[in-house]
C-alpha cells in the first residue's frame, strides 16, 4: 500500500474531528426536538372580560430551518466519513508495515509522542535522532 506520510500526521485530527463531528451531530438533533413553551395573556371574548393566561408550545425554527438543519446534518455525517476514511487508511498501512516501525508510527503519530519520547519507548541505545532518521529512511523506500 502507497501512503503519504502527510496522512500519518492527520490521523490525530481525524479521531478529533469524529469525536467533534458525533458531538455536533447530537447538538443538531437536540435541537431539532427542542420544543418551546410559553403563556400568552388575554381574555375572554364575552363580558365580563377576564383576563387570562393561556398555554402555548411550538418549535424554534421553521420548516425553512429544518431543511437546513436536515442538510447540515448530512454535512456533518459526510464529514465523519472522511474523517473516518483517513482514520481506516492509516490503521491500513501500519499493520503492512514491520513491527518495529509499527511501534515507531504508533508511538509518534497516534500517541503524538515527541521523538525523545519514542526513542525512550524503542529502548536500547535510541536517541530521538536516530529513531526519526530510522522513520524518514523506511517511509523513503515506501
Amino acid at each position: 500500500m502507497d501512503m503519504d506520510k502527510n496522512i500519518l500526521s492527520q490521523y490525530m485530527d481525524a479521531c478529533e474531528l469524529v469525536n467533534e463531528t458525533e458531538q455536533d451531530i447530537r447538538e443538531l438533533k437536540k435541537k431539532k426536538k427542542t420544543i418551546i413553551q410559553t403563556k400568552v395573556k388575554g381574555s375572554m371574548d364575552i363580558f365580563p372580560y377576564i383576563e387570562c393566561s393561556f398555554p402555548v408550545e411550538g418549535m424554534v425554527f421553521t420548516y425553512i430551518d429544518e431543511k437546513q438543519l436536515e442538510d447540515n446534518e448530512k454535512l456533518l455525517i459526510e464529514r465523519k466519513a472522511n474523517a473516518e476514511e483517513i482514520k481506516k487508511q492509516v490503521e491500513e498501512f501500519i499493520n503492512t508495515v514491520p513491527v518495529r516501525m509499527q511501534r515507531i508510527i504508533r508511538f509518534r503519530y497516534l500517541k503524538k509522542m515527541k521523538w525523545s519520547d519514542v526513542a525512550k519507548k524503542m529502548g536500547g541505545d535510541c536517541t530521538a535522532d536516530s529513531v526519526r532518521m530510522e522513520y524518514n529512511n523506511f517511509m523513503e523506500k515506501k
